[in-house]
């Protein structure tokens, strides 16, 4: 039987194991630190044999190397033409990553950085389609700009956008709180938005993880989702000093009021 479990890294990571509780095998995800991943496999009886890499930070690789050194023979598998080095296999969008009989396709979603890449398996783990998303797409949220544009993100979230609405969204950090005050903020009459945060808060006031998320739902709640949405639209025309014409228009004017809310 296959598993999905967070492993909190850091202040608000998390690292996603994938795991076969018949053969014990562990498949990691964005790994920024060793020591928890270790502690996990440890506790759950498993046996590390890959690691995924969506981009290139620190906190989604710094754990890399020591946790290869742990085992005799590990896959490392992340994005080619990456400042991070340590894959020994590159994979490019429209590649695909078998693992466990499940079949991944790598896609290509720059933004966040320009090596981003993200996992995508219709095959159901927990009953659902699975998409690991790195930090291009949050709980109502997005990834700040550090290397890509506007355009070039908005056409990443458009092409996770197309995925089935039963996806679960495994992002690699817990900032659904301070996106949903940002998203309250930016569309203050939205029913929905407002029972979610309020749902948010209880899981987090009782030690729960907001994430993974539905994709149904993001694509209802989530604003950067949003830019062919009348509220949103007319949320970034009140509130950007340029004109605002286009979805792209749309999105980096959403984009660039969280930047600075």
């Amino acid at each position: 039987m296959l598993t999905i479990n967070a492993i909190p890294a850091f202040n608000d990571n998390y690292i996603w194991c994938l795991s076969n509780s018949e053969d014990h095998k562990a498949l990691i995800v964005d790994p920024g630190q060793a020591e928890p991943v270790i502690e996990f496999l440890a506790d759950h009886g498993l046996e590390l044999d890959t690691i995924l890499v969506t981009h290139h930070h620190p906190d989604h690789v710094g754990g890399v190397d020591k946790l290869a050194a742990t085992v005799s023979d590990c896959r490392i598998i992340g994005p080619a033409n990456s400042p991070f080095k340590g894959a020994k296999s590159e994979v490019h969008p429209g590649d695909e990553v078998v693992w466990q009989n499940l079949e991944f396709a790598v896609l290509g979603v720059p933004g966040h950085t320009l090596d981003h890449i993200a996992y995508y398996t219709d095959d159901h783990v927990n009953n659902r389609p699975v998409l690991f998303c790195g930090d291009t797409l949050f709980v109502c949220g997005c990834g700040r700009l550090f290397e890509g544009s506007p355009a070039q993100m908005k056409q990443s979230l458009e092409n996770l956008r197309s995925l089935p609405d039963d996806t679960a969204v495994y992002c690699a950090h817990e900032y659904t709180l301070a996106n949903l005050k940002f998203a309250r903020h930016w569309l203050p009459d939205d029913g929905p938005l407002k029972e979610f945060e309020a749902h948010c808060q209880k899981r987090r006031e009782d030690g729960k993880p907001t994430v993974p998320s539905i994709l149904g739902d993001e694509k209802r709640l989530n604003p950067f989702l949003r830019w062919d949405d009348n509220a949103v639209i007319e949320a970034a025309k009140r509130h950007s000093q340029k004109a605002v014409k286009s979805d792209d228009d749309v999105f980096a004017a959403t984009r660039h009021a969280k930047d600075t809310f």
